[in-house]
């Protein structure tokens, strides 16, 4: 009997990461793909107004391929959004799509990839496996160190007030990411704190999912949170250290590969719904429940958050169940450290949000499957009040 259980792995076939490789951007852009003449690049108003937009584009120009911005991306895409940028693309004549920003940016520009490209209507790609066309070249360049989304098969759509739905195809796959500190380094404090324990939770969760872990996600998830844990002080502390912020970068890509492999859990379950009706940044969400999250499960995966412990939390030592409360406990001390909300009533939600959040959760079972610890609604209820 092998030591290794059977399992399957994807990921992007191309990754340069280098601090500065968006100012090679024509050159990669036209070495892989040299058919290519008209580009959209996909971001949202906030990053187009840094100007760090610029110097890539003018790259591309000089590789001879014409530059399009869409930039009205918003954060948690509603569809409408999705579906406007898809007709500008077709009607501009794109022939490759660049996601340039944060999650929501490279969620889009995956979609875009594949509407300009197929008559396929996007509600009927919601689920797992649904496209059926072949999409647009893709580029994606990650502007935060959170998603991983420039290295995951999912997008995420807004399609109702509060509702989400993905679409979760290995077609969403990109063909190039491109992780480069130096568009980073403007990103606020807040925001590189809540978008890196973003992609700490990926690491976290994959190391602990359910029916997918394997050794090479495993492998992954260990090296992102080394790198998360090790650098997200630092990044926070000081935004222009480069060293600190391309290591980041890498931390998150590897986490995003982790988890597109060995799917996340409960933590992003119970995140959901307070991102979806509080319109709290998904990785703030994330980080709120994820102490509460992990002692919930503690008794089911204390070896494996006894592993993690040795990296977050180094030099602690005992069983496994206290190893596990040295990990819960230096991500806690770490929230506090790089001072991001950490009660669910500094984001505006009181003991009366709990009922309705509880039953946001229990919709999420795409996630909730994946959790060590069989969780009901009573449970999700619990930590919610656990982290009011």
């Amino acid at each position: 009997m092998s030591t290794y259980n059977a399992f399957t792995f994807s990921t992007v076939p191309n990754i340069v990461c280098e601090t500065g490789a968006a100012q090679k951007l024509g050159a990669l852009a036209s070495q892989q793909f040299p058919a290519a003449r008209n580009a959209l690049i996909v971001t949202d108003r906030g990053f187009l107004g840094t100007g760090l937009i610029d110097s890539p584009a003018a790259t591309l120009r000089a590789a001879g391929i014409e530059v399009q911005v869409y930039s009205d991306v918003l954060a948690d895409p509603p569809e409408h959004i999705v579906l406007q940028a898809a007709t500008k693309a077709r009607d501009y004549g794109i022939d490759i799509v660049i996601g340039f920003g944060g999650g929501s940016s490279m969620d889009v520009a995956k979609l875009i990839s594949i509407l300009a490209a197929t008559d396929q209507p996007l509600s009927s790609m919601y689920g797992i496996g649904n496209v059926k066309g072949d999409r647009l070249p893709l580029i994606q360049i990650p502007t935060t160190a959170g998603t991983g989304s420039e290295v995951t098969p999912i997008s995420i759509v807004t399609t109702g007030e509060t509702t989400k739905m993905g679409v979760v195809s290995p077609k969403l796959y990109a063909d190039l990411t491109i992780l480069d500190a130096e568009l980073t380094t403007g990103l606020p404090p807040k925001v590189t704190a809540a978008t890196g324990i973003d992609a700490m939770v990926h690491a976290i969760e994959s190391y602990t999912s359910r029916h997918k872990k394997n050794v090479l996600s495993d492998m992954l998830a260990r090296e992102a949170l080394k790198l998360l844990s090790g650098n997200l002080v630092a990044a926070c502390e000081n935004g222009s250290n480069l060293e600190a912020r391309q290591a980041m970068l890498l931390g998150a890509m590897l986490a995003g590969q982790a988890f597109s492999n060995a799917p996340v859990a409960a933590v992003h379950a119970l995140a959901y719904p307070i991102g979806g009706i509080f319109h709290v940044p998904h990785g703030l969400s994330n980080a709120l429940v994820l102490p509460h999250v992990l002692r919930f499960n503690a008794g089911h995966a204390a070896s494996s958050y006894a592993e993690l412990a040795d990296i977050v939390a180094p030099g602690c030592q005992g069983s496994d169940e206290a190893r596990s409360q040295a990990l819960i406990d230096a991500l806690e001390k770490l929230a506090s450290q790089v001072g991001i909300a950490t009660k669910l009533r500094e984001v505006g939600i009181t003991e009366a949000d709990l009922d309705r959040l509880a039953d946001g959760a229990m919709l999420q079972t795409r996630l909730l499957v994946n959790n060590p610890r069989e969780l009901q609604r009573a449970d999700a209820r619990a930590i919610y009040a656990a982290a009011l």
